[in-house]
């Protein structure tokens, strides 16, 4: 789904899907013409009016804020886990504070969850304190990428890092010059559990 959206099409869903998701109600044309950073409307209302015929928004003519989300189309959430104990398989996670109601598939994927974050040790890669982190689980991410990690017997809960390794260590490294690295060599490297790759962010309106 959305494979067949353009990517500024693909933004303005997403930024409906989200604002609608936090105020329970759709957005007004000129929120979404400020949020772009546009003067006038002609070209998000061409834009909404491609996503309502593709099936993606319902109009609702004569109200104030018409354009919202069709739940239909966009199918199941994403739960929304509040954080993971240590040591706690993925298959046992029951923590799970709500559903977003967006769907996978405009992170790419079949099935994501979203994290909470906390703290400010990934702000060079745009991720901030208070975000929705969207995570793909997976076991293995490839170097260099972001992942939900767990550290045995050193971190209470998930983090974000960015994951490095060679033939001898594994770092999880943040995205912020004021954190250090956690570097783990030879048997160390198994305290490290994969949660999932990080594939996307949601954002309060505004921030």
């Amino acid at each position: 789904m959305t494979s067949d959206l353009t990517p500024r099409q693909k933004s303005v869903l997403e930024y409906i899907i989200a604002f609608q998701q936090e105020h329970r109600m759709a957005p007004t044309v000129r929120e979404i013409c400020a949020h772009f950073g546009l003067s006038g409307p002609a070209g998000i209302h061409r834009i909404l009016n491609l996503l309502k015929d593709k099936g993606y928004l319902v109009a609702e003519p004569g109200k104030k804020r018409a354009w919202r989300f069709n739940r239909d189309v966009i199918g199941p959430g994403i739960p929304l886990i509040g954080t993971i104990a240590a040591g706690q398989p993925m298959e046992a996670i029951e923590n799970i504070e709500a559903e977003l109601s967006i769907s996978p598939a405009l992170f790419g994927c079949k099935r994501c969850f979203g994290l909470r974050v906390k703290g400010d040790s990934m702000i060079d890669a745009h991720i901030m304190d208070g975000d929705l982190a969207i995570i793909r689980p997976q076991k293995r991410v490839e170097n260099g990428q972001i992942a939900a990690v767990m550290v045995q017997n050193l971190l209470a809960e998930a983090t974000l890092k960015i994951v490095r390794f060679d033939r001898s260590s594994l770092t999880l490294e943040p995205a912020n010059a004021a954190y250090a690295p956690l570097v783990f060599k030879g048997p160390q490297r198994s305290q490290v559990t994969v949660l999932g790759k990080y594939v996307g962010v949601i954002r309060k309106v505004g921030v």
